[in-house]
């Protein structure tokens, strides 16, 4: 940790030219589409106007805009622009620990793919806050960073062994205490506090009460705290599809060895919850491309061959093999692990259907999550789940800003907020994989030069 802290602070006073102090120029995107994503349906024809950050106005040739004195002009007829994505569910210090990487060494990833935010989803508040910092001080190469609580969890804390360096789990067992735990790491600048899978449920409906006492979210990985009970408690989302799943189960099914596999997901017990999250407004991120992985690297090469993997620092591809091996996926489970991520797939296309608000997470950099890049795989898994392909990406943009907290701000292309933009060359309304067809990144106003940064991320 003493080595991560020296090296960020050493970023922070070496910072050149910061956004801060010149301000990004004046940007006009002359005649693209815009994607208008609380309706689903893009707008043809619109000229957008950057500036201070910020888009500033939107016309349409029956309504031209002003556009600014020396502004730059992008000609962008034939191209389709889009809010920046969010990654919901990102780890920028767990995971990086053990393969002894640093959350400023992947930063770049995320932003060269068009995810200019992500939500740190649990852990330790001083790395994860001075890697935050050092991604506000470099808005050209890095995405906006949401910190979030250290996993709160049982005594001793399930991930209490992750890396010798740090533990990532935080006992919280005493109630008396979750007042001052949750002032303390509110005053860190967290936005969200995540229940992990050993908490009960008094500790952790004290945790929703005070979290949400001081604004903040509550997310949880839940076990010990049934989803039928955070959810009448008031918790704000469920992450992983397990969040789901392990709750929905009858008692008697349990014992089934493939139950996985053969789960009726309109059981009564998955109604009764799908329908109250639906209710409640309860998020729930799914995170399908870590469950792919962990299920299936084994047996698809082209999970673990996928060339988005080839971004990431040779010190993370070699954690990442050394995790598959001791994983150890036989070949005669191969069948049934098949059949319980086409089960995932199927519970999430039922969320979706009930209503239920889904995010978009990838749980990266967790082994064949390469930073920035999984999250469009995981919007070709909410596609391939039954969500249109406007539906997925509301859950990587809108849906996410509104979990964060920063609809105001975040999430939509609209006059007033952050000009975090996407231009691209096809419209990914016709085909979800078109997300990747990026012309130009916008991050608070300013075009990235994603060939640049990419080379900021080390290749050892």
């Amino acid at each position: 940790m003493k080595q991560l802290i020296a090296f960020v602070a050493l970023g922070l006073a070496l910072v050149g030219r910061t956004w801060a102090a010149e301000g990004p120029g004046p940007v006009v995107v002359r005649d693209c589409s815009v994607l208008d994503v609380a309706k689903g349906m893009m707008l043809p024809r619109r000229t957008v106007v950057l500036a201070g950050g910020l888009i500033r106005a939107i016309g349409t040739p029956e309504a031209p805009v002003e556009e600014p004195a020396g502004a730059s002009t992008i000609e962008a007829r034939g191209k389709y622009l889009i809010p920046g994505l969010i990654d919901a569910h990102v780890h920028l210090v767990q995971v990086l620990a053990s393969a002894h990487v640093t959350g400023d060494e992947v930063l770049p990833l995320f932003l060269a793919a068009g995810v200019t935010s992500v939500r740190d989803v649990g852990d330790e508040v001083v790395p994860e806050t001075l890697v935050a910092r050092f991604a506000a001080a470099h808005p050209e190469s890095c995405p906006r960073v949401f910190t979030c609580s250290p996993l709160i969890d049982k005594d001793p804390p399930f991930h209490d062994y992750e890396s010798p360096a740090m533990i990532f789990g935080r006992a919280l067992t005493d109630p008396a205490k979750v007042p001052g735990f949750v002032e303390d790491v509110a005053a860190w600048g967290v936005t969200s506090l995540k229940i992990y899978v050993g908490t009960p449920r008094p500790i952790g409906r004290l945790v929703i009460a005070e979290g949400h006492r001081r604004g903040l979210k509550v997310i949880g990985h839940l076990g010990a705290y049934s989803a039928q009970d955070a959810v009448a408690d008031g918790i704000d989302g469920l992450e992983h599809i397990w969040g789901v799943w392990d709750f929905i189960i009858p008692p008697e099914e349990r014992s089934r060895p493939d139950s996985r596999s053969t789960l009726d997901l309109h059981n009564p017990t998955a109604k009764a919850l799908i329908a109250e999250l639906a209710r409640r407004g309860t998020t729930v991120d799914p995170t399908l491309v870590v469950f792919r992985n962990m299920l299936l690297l084994n047996d698809r090469p082209e999970v673990r061959d996928h060339p988005d993997n080839a971004v990431a620092p040779a010190r993370l591809l070699r954690f990442w093999e050394e995790d598959v091996k001791r994983i150890g996926l036989r070949p005669e489970t191969l069948l049934a692990r098949r059949g319980e991520f086409a089960k995932y797939r199927e519970l999430t296309g039922v969320l979706h259907r009930a209503g239920v608000t889904l995010l978009a997470g990838t749980d990266a950099p967790e082994p064949y999550c390469p930073p920035g890049r999984s999250l469009h795989q995981e919007l070709e898994l909410l596609v391939e789940s039954g969500l249109p392909p406007a539906a997925a990406i509301r859950c990587a943009t809108l849906n996410n800003a509104e979990a964060l907290g920063q609809a105001h701000r975040l999430g939509s292309v609209e006059p007033g907020k952050a000009a975090d933009l996407i231009l691209l060359d096809a419209d990914p309304l016709d085909r979800i994989a078109n997300t990747r067809a990026i012309a130009k990144v916008f991050h608070g106003g300013v075009a990235v030069d994603r060939a640049a940064i990419l080379k900021l991320v080390p290749k050892e």
